[in-house]
């Protein structure tokens, strides 16, 4: 499965930037899935309605589904969170799987940047970092893209990982 990456700081425009690249590249006939990590605890049930009720009740899994949607949510119940590679093998094929966040892990990646976050690059200290998308001119010796110029950087992705 090819995978790439989109990360940074925090408010650097990695979710803007996701999106605009999955609706670019799936407007250009290839399937897309997204991995998304989270620092913070979430929740996609809600109290009273019926899959969450399962959950409180102890079910490890509940797996929801209508004619339009289906979601599997797992519950770790004090068990480790599972790493990128478990996560990734349980989704079905496509064509490019983007992921947002997991800096630490070793795919190739582009990094979101925004000048008002004050953050430094993370690329100099990251050779998995193939390029920069950034709302400022940068000296930087990875490519350096526009962070608005999503057609250049879905280019460079789907170069890299050859389609």
């Amino acid at each position: 499965m090819r995978v790439y990456g989109v990360t940074g700081w925090k408010n650097a425009g990695k979710t803007g930037l996701m999106e605009r690249l999955v609706a670019d590249i799936t407007s250009r006939g290839f399937s897309v899935s997204t991995v998304k990590h989270a620092h913070h605890s979430f929740d996609v049930d809600h109290a009273g309605k019926d899959s969450h009720r399962h959950r409180v009740a102890g079910a490890s899994e509940v797996l929801l589904a209508s004619r339009n949607r289906v979601a599997l949510m797992t519950e770790l119940r004090g068990l480790q969170e599972p790493v990128l590679g478990d996560l990734l093998r349980r989704l079905a094929p496509v064509d490019l799987v983007l992921i947002e966040g997991y800096k630490r892990d070793r795919h190739p990646k582009i990094e979101a940047h925004r000048a008002v976050t004050g953050q430094p690059l993370i690329a100099p200290g990251d050779p998995t970092i193939r390029a920069i998308a950034s709302d400022t001119p940068l000296d930087s010796d990875r490519r350096v893209f526009d962070l608005d110029d999503t057609a250049a950087i879905a280019d460079f992705i789907l170069a890299e990982v050859g389609l």
